[in-house]
């Protein structure tokens, strides 16, 4: 699970803690069961949200109710879950073996010849490989090995769940699935969309323009894959606003919606949420050789890994009341204390007054006892606080020192509100890892570096490339910053003080006017409507991820 989601929801979900809204079990049973004599495995049951639907969805198409047995089978681990769910088999008159009390992939290791089936449906638990109980997860691994795939200790339970009810599928089947949203740009899933892009002939994902599930800010998504099309194959994306609109959804019109070709690769899916003319502009731009990737330019790097903030973190009220001065470092610690292009020391003051952390504990690099005494009586509060017991400091020969210390040429943003952006660095700043550290490659120069960055290209790509869970946020690790395209501004006459002035003024558009103008029409020819394209690329992706904060 993200880090966005409270890690108690793990558990929660674990043993059926919250559950998954009618108006999706009553779509998916739609769009997959459409004959009376399907197969339908839910490989999770739960409390039964699901089975009910799927067999209110056979009497819908005509089945009699004494003709149900054998066409459903619930799996479901925990014990008093499975119990909600055969009662609520029972009440369709169901007997108890529709509901199978066991892990979902010892069942499948052991069918006996339960054989394929026409449907799979559901909503898979969304556990952390640490939380994923050991057997269960050692018997799920082993089984995607067997079928060529490569899990890892980032891999989250529903990948499994996923893959492996697949992989239980007939020739001609469907599966239908609420799945995490990560699916379209984490690593981990990298692996899972190549398996997908070649399973499946036809992806239909429908997405949801607000969070749909209460209490948690875990985007997701309905994923309905089918094996064996006889035309329109690729990927088709669907957006609804609300479980509402899911609900007066017909499947006719999803299936009219258009359809996009799938690759075979790992890049993320995020781009399938545009049209084709915008998915085939980002590839051409990506092949052009006259733009590097920024990686090329920029070596970025995580900022400063304290290990507890709460102790190496000062203000500078802090740091004078324990007269340590002379063993701090200036730092920036937030995005939004950069607030323009450029980080100066009227910046780095404003902050500061602000009462702000801007500054960092860092010693002497020696042994205790040679320590100036300011150092050894601030240390001592440490460790009678238990700052020296975590993680990170636990395993220093010397827990008090943060290691990896340089100073950036610039900064460039970890998590994106409204937009990216690089930014120079005027100070002896650092930063910790809230923030991305850069060293430029080459001669480029720093201001140019960052007045390049604000074009609709880099934009539109940092959408693509970044990472969004459903809170608004835009994250990047450092590889994938390294990763957007970045056209460089020649013989250019852009005031950079001016654009500063302008984005703290968050008059972003006004900035990519003039720069786009200059970067991408006058200099590398682009036309004007595909500038103009990249643009609304940016704002479309943009916008959809702010959609998504909590409330």
């Amino acid at each position: 699970m993200t880090t966005i989601v409270k890690e108690k929801l793990d558990a929660q979900k674990l043993r059926g803690g919250y559950y998954t809204p009618k108006e999706i079990t009553d779509f998916i049973c739609k769009w997959a069961i459409t004959k009376q004599t399907q197969r339908v495995l839910e490989p999770s049951c739960g409390d039964g949200s699901f089975v009910e639907a799927a067999i209110k969805r056979f009497l819908e198409l005509g089945v009699p109710q004494n003709k149900l047995f054998g066409l459903l089978k619930g799996i479901e681990l925990i014990k008093e879950e499975a119990e909600k769910s055969k009662k609520r088999a029972a009440n369709y008159g169901l007997n108890s073996t529709t509901i199978i009390n066991n892990d979902f992939f010892n069942y499948l290791s052991s069918a006996n010849g339960d054989g394929h089936f026409d449907v799979v449906i559901g909503n898979p638990p969304f556990i952390r490989y640490q939380n994923f109980p050991e057997d269960h997860r050692d018997r799920a691994f082993k089984m995607m090995n067997d079928i060529g795939l490569s899990p890892n200790k980032l891999t989250n339970i529903w990948v499994p769940f996923l893959v492996l009810s697949a992989n239980a599928l007939n020739r001609n089947g469907k599966l239908g699935m609420v799945i995490p949203a990560e699916l379209f740009q984490v690593k981990y899933a990298a692996e899972t969309r190549i398996f997908l892009s070649k399973f499946f002939s036809r992806i239909t994902i429908v997405s949801f323009k607000k969070l749909v599930f209460k209490d948690i800010q875990q985007e997701v998504v309905l994923l309905l894959c089918e094996k064996d099309t006889t035309s329109n194959s690729g990927i088709r994306v669907v957006e609804v606003s609300s479980l509402e609109e899911l609900k007066n959804l017909k499947i006719s019109v999803v299936q009219k919606s258009e359809v996009k070709t799938l690759e075979h690769d790992s890049e993320k899916w995020t781009k399938y949420f545009l049209n084709e003319d915008e998915i085939q502009l980002l590839r051409g731009i990506k092949s052009d050789k006259r733009i590097h990737r920024l990686g090329k330019i920029v070596d970025i790097d995580v900022g400063l890994v304290t290990g507890r903030n709460d102790f190496f973190m000062m203000s500078e009220e802090t740091v004078k009341k324990w007269k340590l001065q002379p063993y701090t470092i200036k730092v920036v610690g937030k995005s939004n204390h950069l607030k323009g292009l450029n980080f100066g020391d009227k910046d780095f003051q404003t902050n500061s007054l602000d009462q702000q952390h801007t500054y960092m504990f860092l010693p002497p690099n020696k042994d205790f006892d040679d320590l100036p005494l300011a150092c050894r009586r601030y240390i001592d509060y440490g460790e009678a606080e238990g700052f020296n017991g975590g993680y990170k400091t636990g395993i220093r020969k010397r827990w008090y020192i943060t290691p990896s210390l340089w100073v950036p040429e610039v900064f460039a943003l970890r998590q994106v509100g409204d937009f990216p952006k690089i930014v120079v660095n005027n100070t002896e700043a650092a930063s910790t890892d809230t923030i991305h550290r850069g060293k430029l490659l080459g001669n480029h120069k720093p201001r140019i570096v960052a007045l390049s960055f604000l074009n609709s290209l880099s934009f539109a790509f940092s959408e693509v490339i970044g990472r969004s869970y459903g809170g608004g946020v835009l994250t990047f690790e450092p590889t994938e910053i390294e990763e957007i395209p970045l056209p460089i501004l020649l013989n250019s006459k852009i005031n950079f003080a001016k654009m500063d002035t302008l984005i703290r003024n968050r008059r972003i558009e006004e900035v990519l006017d003039i720069i786009d103008e200059e970067l991408l029409i006058k200099q590398l020819k682009f036309k004007k409507k595909e500038v103009l394209m990249l643009r609304g690329i940016w704002i479309k992706l943009s916008q959809r991820r702010q959609g998504r904060k909590k409330g």
